[in-house]
């Protein structure tokens, strides 16, 4: 029987975690009822799903967790509106509703035997904090080559999954660089704007893809830096989640061009979008 598309699966709320020191953005896990719901719920890194808060409305939000964390989905929402503000005030163990997964994905396939660049700003590291992880899952590690994180925040307070970057840090197995616009007390880490760090790690675009998630402008300034270094239209990829509404293409609020975002993307190759008109 094929899946309708309006009808959420109920999931239960199991942890509403207070992610940044502004508390303007919580992540949170929610648990699946049984394991039927999670089969039929398979996902790739770079897709989304719309939660549904019942009572108050719905709101589409790209997947943090990764399809090699089982049992669960992870979501880190930014207090915005009524369903994300709703989410924020919602108590453990509360029901709430997911449609999904929607959207295409990462095109993981296409990575192997490559090096993976994973550049990030801001709370739009949801998606790409799924990427990593299921880079580096013990069994699909040895697909890829060298992978490098580049992750900043205007604030060391602002950084996302603080416990999971000191992991990374550690680990020989990912090379993480974070970085904050200004100085701040306690950072002992670099300074900058993304764009800037880039093209001082200058990450070599030999044999290599670049996937890039984060606010327009810092999208807007680090393309040219990537293209200095040698990243291709081909080879460059992005997200455009911030632009989807119903997920499904109905409302046609996302779409650019001939395209809907929601169901052509949200990811898209930098050569995809040179061919779209310049609204996104």
């Amino acid at each position: 029987m094929m899946k309708n598309p309006y009808l959420p699966l109920p999931m239960k709320l199991v942890k509403n975690f207070t992610e940044t020191e502004d508390k303007l953005i919580h992540t949170f896990t929610l648990q699946f009822l049984s394991e039927e719901d999670e089969k039929s719920f398979p996902y790739m890194p770079g897709q989304f799903a719309e939660v549904c808060v019942f009572g108050k409305g719905e709101a589409p939000f790209g997947i943090a967790s990764s399809p090699t964390e089982p049992g669960f989905l992870k979501f880190s929402v930014a207090k915005v509106g009524v369903v994300s503000t709703a989410l924020h005030l919602m108590e453990e163990g509360t029901t709430v509703g997911v449609r999904g997964p929607l959207g295409n994905y990462y095109p993981v396939e296409q990575f192997k035997g490559k090096n993976v660049v994973i550049i990030g700003g801001g709370f739009a590291f949801t998606t790409l904090r799924s990427l990593a992880t299921y880079m580096l899952h013990p069994d699909r590690r040895g697909d890829f080559g060298k992978i490098t994180v580049i992750y900043g925040a205007r604030n060391p307070g602002l950084l996302l999954y603080k416990e999971e970057l000191a992991a990374w840090e550690a680990s020989p197995d990912i090379d993480l660089i974070t970085t904050v616009d200004r100085e701040a007390e306690g950072w002992n880490g670099r300074v900058g704007f993304i764009p800037a760090v880039t093209g001082e790690v200058a990450p070599s675009a030999e044999n290599a893809y670049a996937i890039i998630c984060g606010p327009p402008v810092m999208i807007k300034f680090t393309m040219p830096v990537l293209e200095k270094l040698g990243f291709t239209p081909e080879t460059t990829i992005m997200s455009l989640e911030n632009r989807m509404k119903c997920g499904i293409g109905m409302c046609g609020r996302c779409n650019v061009g001939g395209k809907y975002v929601c169901k052509d993307g949200p990811v898209f190759t930098r050569a995809q979008l040179n061919e779209l008109p310049g609204e996104y």
